[in-house]
């Protein structure tokens, strides 16, 4: 996950000021040099860092917070504010025209991630009513023509390619003809890339970018390269000009210094992060949301978005109604299942949560979950309607049906059992969701207890 090490760090100094009574200089000169190094280490630029730290010395200071009756509570809301405002303060959209199409140019070095990219961000815009037209500017690498064709196959959404011609102008004005004959309304200019930034491509994209004028030109970074995706999107800016950064590889074992440090050097917003590898894995970036994330204070708002997208309207009234009359079986469980696979990884939107980001024993494979899957799946209907009949014989055979072991159905029915409990408690409770919401954030509990199927 982004941020791992930075965020752990970040919540421990966060979690030892809030219990503060009293702080002294001493105590915050000694809690921000902790912060200095956090940063530090998640490869953030060493003057962003500095005048971060001085920020919040000044602030904390200067407005007598160490004197209040919450100080702790106080910096910890300092340490916050400046770090949505590292990560670019405010929310920055793409600038749709009043005159469609909007064209969206994607550029990048080779391996930063542009056409998965070009696939997902066409994706995302298509949910905001948009028709988007993908269009392969990539004349040079092997198949790169072919790669985006097979993603706007995979998504069902068009690609305009001419194999004919290295002309990447012509290809560009060709396309927007094609859109605005087939009413396409957003065009993703998926343009080429190179090992390294030369004058050869720069020239082409400013080529292209003085032919068909886009309204957006994006620059894709792959976030593990740290400071060196910093140093590229200077490069970028400085030759090119760009509206906007899309972070990719965002969920892998990066250290968040990219994130932290490209609005401050180039003084253009991340717009998009690329949180997977499905190309539904996209959205769009919120520095207050992320600096929550980071410091585990929760994104309830991304959870609700994602469950938005991704539930049913009708299918969650009928839950609903079930849940009220407390008959929630294994046929409704898997429906669950297979909705909330649709927001993403378990652990990812676990650690969204308020006071979740703290729990050191959030380790959830996913892949446990295929496997409770196919073990309902190889369960009878009458069975999942009514799974007290399970005998040891029907274990057996859903066992060998679903590739797992006896052991596996027994210790996932006991998960089930506590979970139909617990439905219970909560539909018969109003308190119970707060009492069990604040029992989690006190306690350190492991939560592959009710999951892993190992």
């Amino acid at each position: 996950m982004a941020f791992e090490s930075l965020s752990s760090r970040l919540q421990e100094i966060t979690r030892k000021l809030r219990g503060k009574a009293r702080i002294t200089e001493g105590d915050l000169k000694e809690v921000l040099k902790e912060v200095k190094f956090a940063l530090l280490e998640a490869d953030v630029n060493f003057k962003i860092v500095k005048d971060f730290i001085k920020v919040i010395e000044e602030k904390a200071v200067g407005q007598d917070v160490l004197k209040s009756l919450t100080p702790g509570q106080q910096v910890v809301k300092i340490v916050k504010d400046e770090l949505v405002d590292l990560l670019g303060g405010e929310d920055s959209k793409i600038s749709f025209s009043a005159n469609p199409p909007t064209i969206i140019m994607l550029v990048g070095l080779q391996g930063s991630g542009k056409t998965t990219t070009a696939g997902k961000l066409a994706n995302l815009i298509r949910k905001q009513g948009k028709k988007p037209l993908l269009v392969a500017c990539d004349v040079y690498r092997p198949a790169a023509i072919q790669q985006l064709q097979v993603v706007g196959k995979q998504l069902n959404i068009p690609v305009y390619a001419n194999e004919q011609t290295k002309d990447v102008v012509q290809i560009a004005k060709q396309a927007i003809n094609t859109a605005i004959s087939k009413l396409n309304d957003v065009i993703i200019l998926d343009t080429a890339g190179r090992l390294h930034i030369d004058e050869e491509l720069m020239q082409e994209l400013k080529n292209v970018k003085s032919s068909v004028k886009p309204h957006e030109i994006l620059l894709v970074v792959d976030s593990m390269t740290g400071q060196d995706a910093v140093n590229v999107a200077e490069s970028f800016n400085n030759d090119l000009g760009i509206d906007g950064v899309v972070l990719t590889k965002l969920d892998g074992d990066t250290r968040g210094g990219a994130a932290l440090s490209v609005k401050k050097v180039t003084g253009k917003p991340i717009k998009f992060a690329a949180t997977g590898e499905k190309l539904s894995d996209i959205e769009e970036f919120h520095p207050d949301r992320m600096a929550s994330r980071i410091l585990g204070m929760g994104d309830v708002l991304s959870i609700i978005e994602k469950a938005e997208e991704s539930f049913d309207e009708e299918e969650a009234l009928k839950m609903e109604q079930k849940l009220r009359k407390q008959k929630f079986d294994l046929e409704d469980y898997l429906a669950q299942l297979r909705q909330m696979k649709k927001m993403g990884s378990f652990s990812s939107i676990l650690k969204m949560l308020p006071g979740m980001g703290a729990l050191k024993n959030i380790n959830i494979d996913d892949k446990e979950f295929d496997k409770v899957e196919a073990i309902i799946c190889s369960m009878t209907l009458e069975e999942r309607r009514n799974p007290k009949i399970l005998n040891g014989s029907r274990r057996i055979r859903i066992a060998k049906g679903s590739g797992t072991q006896v052991q596996d159905i027994n210790k996932f029915m006991n998960s089930f059992e506590m979970t139909q409990k617990m439905m219970k408690k909560i539909t018969g409770n109003k308190g119970a969701m707060k009492k069990m919401m604040k029992g989690i954030e006190n306690q350190n509990l492991d939560l592959k207890d009710f999951t892993d199927l190992k």
